[in-house]
């Protein structure tokens, strides 16, 4: 089949067809968790920040924490085996408000994931081709050089990824399975070379912790972003609709899975402090020099392993790296497919994400991420750099909504082992947010100013996307929409506070080291001094009050974002009331003659019930009317005068009992139920139904038989009792009139 006939053959919402082998999920969680970042951020904030042993004991207790959330996973997946994962089932087991929080922080954590590694490739390429790709126009974003000819690799690779995600399904399962081994084997092959190397050589380990601070804090920094680490092994879970294997072995993949990504990041980072250049006295200079540097000494990894194995480890080690940015891009982007194909299936999102190709793949969803990123290579890596640097609260986030679901499923079914993980797991993981928001905790730090602004920037845009699914929400699954609204405002005000605290601290910090340059210049006298402390006070006040001023607007907005919610679901309510009203009524009222049913009248004797059994009920009587000969007036006339002389009589009856409901509870029997003035009346009313049977034949083409019977509370009535005393009192008037027809 060509692509065409591909896109031809589609159906909304259709299942995804099964393809996933035990292998390739395996290829799909390791190689989902490692891509560029694996030879970078483990120098520039693992090594850098936590030192050697920092860095491994740190990765080894993130290794520990994260299988209590990969022990969550297991249990998701084998519950619910649907495409979105972790969305769906939060969706299902705490409902669709819960389920889109989920989905929104997932969306950030592999949208960065997948950025970072299409714009590392640019990176890639200065760093082993030189300048060969810097032709065309070129710009400077935030600091970085935006080149067309770089730009043209990153796309290209979006664009070639995409399409085989789209038409090459079982080209990309084996892509991925022979990549995820390359970089295995390729990365272990160069760590052990280096270490053996090591053993002979005048390189140091030295130091084994940072300076800077205490090794425990060092440890625990490490080991809080170890979501950043691990991210994407759960991408697996959006594919579980798909496998071809029993879910239970699941679990053992995921768990080789952490293993095998802990052991490269340890494998990656030993390498990268086996050797550095003579001009550095340490590996930790070396390291904190790296962003200063070009070539392959700016990644240390290569750099070692270069100084080990020359260009021959440098090809192993460029193989491998290829291969896990090569997994990154396919993982992420099918896995971003499957949650917009499950936000379209749900409503969350346009229709269209939920189409199938005939081999049953969300073609629309995997067009979608890749429209979408091919825009991303003009930003320019720093930007996205500040991105990637929010994916770690981001996962975390999401693991401790992952670790609530458990719990709360779990609870609810009794499973004693998935509620202690549940509720670990998600307890962890608030203590991990409130580390990584909150800078200087423990020593651990906090993110960069232009990641809370960016952070606070995405909550915002939640809230107005959640608006926009609220006016359109015609399923009324956001029944708690009111969840989505307190968490995306509590994490926009405070993160917003975070980088207006940020900015103030750095502003203040510039401002006192240019004072204390000024004093110490010597060239002032004390009054040309205090005038200028005096002016640099006024810049400070005047910037506190440009933020306080900012953070008062963004409250401001968040609030009429909410307000506006409000008000929307309060109209969607209202809406949702009377069409309920009117299902309802529709329900309960006869077609043929618009009175109410027996379904009606069955409510009515159960509600009359349970007021007798309270002792709320007062004085009530039941009338029941049954149409004589009416068989034979069907006989004679046809049905349609049955029908008539049914729907005459329902009118007739409604009349003279204006106050009480009428019944139609059989093909040719009525019911009234008579309270207070009706009730007070029911003599005269009644007496007014029997009256003249030859008056109301020509009036309803019929005679009637009416009989009525008071509730005694003396007596212990029940309402059927009340009921059959009518029914038999309406049987001897039925008799009564046939004689007086006879006669």
């Amino acid at each position: 089949m060509n692509n065409t006939e591909a896109v031809n053959n589609t159906q909304t919402g259709g299942k995804l067809s099964p393809g996933f082998s035990g292998l390739s999920v395996l290829a799909f969680s390791i190689g989902t968790s490692i891509g560029w970042g694996s030879l970078v951020v483990t120098c520039n904030t693992y090594l850098s920040q936590a030192g050697i042993f920092g860095t491994v004991f740190g990765l080894l207790i993130g290794m520990l924490i994260i299988f209590v959330i990969t022990h969550n996973l297991q249990y998701l997946i084998c519950r619910n085996q649907d495409a979105g994962g972790i969305y769906s089932y939060s969706s299902k087991v705490c409902g669709g408000d819960f389920g889109f929080l989920t989905a929104w922080f997932l969306l950030l954590s592999y949208m960065a994931v997948l950025w970072a590694n299409i714009t590392s490739l640019p990176l890639f390429a200065r760093y082993f081709f030189g300048d060969i790709f810097r032709f065309g126009f070129h710009y400077e974003i935030f600091g970085y050089e935006v080149w067309l000819g770089e730009t043209l690799i990153s796309i290209c690779a979006i664009l070639v990824v995409g399409l085989f995600c789209m038409y090459g399904r079982r080209i990309i399962h084996i892509v991925m399975i022979i990549s995820a081994a390359a970089f295995v084997f390729g990365f272990a092959y160069c760590a052990v070379w280096a270490l053996i190397g090591h053993e002979t050589s005048s390189f140091s380990f030295d130091p084994a912790f940072v300076p800077d601070s205490k090794a425990l804090s060092q440890i625990v920094r490490i080991a809080v972003i170890s979501p950043w680490a691990f991210i994407g092994f759960e991408n697996v879970a959006h594919f579980s609709e798909e496998y071809t294997f029993k879910v239970k072995k699941i679990r053992r993949i995921l768990v080789i899975s952490v293993i095998v990504s802990t052991a490269l990041y340890i494998m990656v980072t030993l390498l990268s402090v086996t050797a550095y250049p003579p001009e550095y006295s340490s590996w930790l200079e070396y390291i904190r020099d790296m962003g200063n540097l070009s070539g392959i000494k700016a990644v240390p990894a290569f750099y070692a392993i270069d100084h080990y194995l020359g260009r021959t480890g440098v090809t192993i080690l460029f193989a491998a790296l290829l291969g896990a940015i090569l997994t990154s891009l396919i993982g992420n982007t099918l896995a971003l497919s499957r949650l917009l194909y499950a936000f379209g299936r749900d409503g969350n999102a346009p229709s269209g994400l939920a189409k199938v190709s005939r081999k049953g793949n969300p073609f629309i969803a995997v067009a979608a991420v890749v429209i979408i990123s091919v825009f991303i290579p003009f930003i320019g890596r720093t930007a996205i750099g500040w991105i990637v640097d929010i994916t770690t609260l981001a996962a975390t986030i999401v693991y401790a909504l992952l670790s609530f679901a458990v719990f709360k499923d779990a609870k609810e079914n009794a499973h004693r082992l998935q509620q202690t993980t549940g509720i670990a797991g998600l307890i962890l993981m608030l203590i991990f947010v409130l580390l990584i928001l909150l800078p200087n905790i423990l020593g651990t730090g906090g993110m960069s100013t232009e990641s809370y602004f960016l952070f606070d920037l995405w909550a915002v845009v939640g809230l107005i996307y959640f608006r926009a699914i609220l006016k359109k929400n015609k399923a009324h699954n956001h029944e708690r929409s009111e969840l989505v609204w307190m968490v995306l405002l509590l994490f926009v005000l405070f993160a917003f506070m975070m980088w207006v605290t940020q900015e103030t601290e750095t502003i203040t910090d510039d401002t006192l080291e240019e004072v204390s340059e000024y004093v110490h210049n010597g060239e002032a006298d004390e009054a040309e001094i205090e005038d200028y402390i005096h002016t640099q006070e006024d810049h400070i006040n005047k910037n506190n009050t440009w933020y306080t001023v900012a953070f008062f607007v963004m409250f401001i907005l968040s609030a009429g974002i909410i307000l506006n919610n409000y008000h929307m679901i309060q109209k969607n309510n209202k809406e949702r009331t009377k069409q309920l009203a009117a299902t309802k009524e529709h329900e309960l009222e006869d077609k043929l003659t618009g009175l109410l049913n027996k379904h009606a009248y069955s409510l009515t004797e159960q509600k009359f019930d349970d007021r007798i059994d309270e002792g709320t009920v007062g004085s009530f009587a039941v009338v029941v009317c049954d149409i004589n000969d009416l068989k034979l007036l069907n006989e004679q006339g046809g049905r349609n005068a049955g029908d008539t002389c049914i729907r005459r009589t329902g009118h007739v009856i409604s009349e003279i009992f204006n106050y009480s409901p009428v019944f139609r509870v059989g093909g040719d029997e009525f019911v009234v139920v008579l309270e207070k003035s009706d009730y007070d009346n029911r003599e005269a009313l009644v007496g007014e139904l029997k009256k003249c049977t030859d008056d109301r034949k020509k009036i309803i083409g019929a005679t009637l038989a009416v009989g009525m019977s008071e509730y005694s509370k003396e007596d212990g009535d029940s309402f059927i009792n009340v009921f059959s005393r009518a029914d038999e009192k309406m049987y001897e008037h039925k008799m009564e009139t046939k004689t007086s027809d006879q006669q």
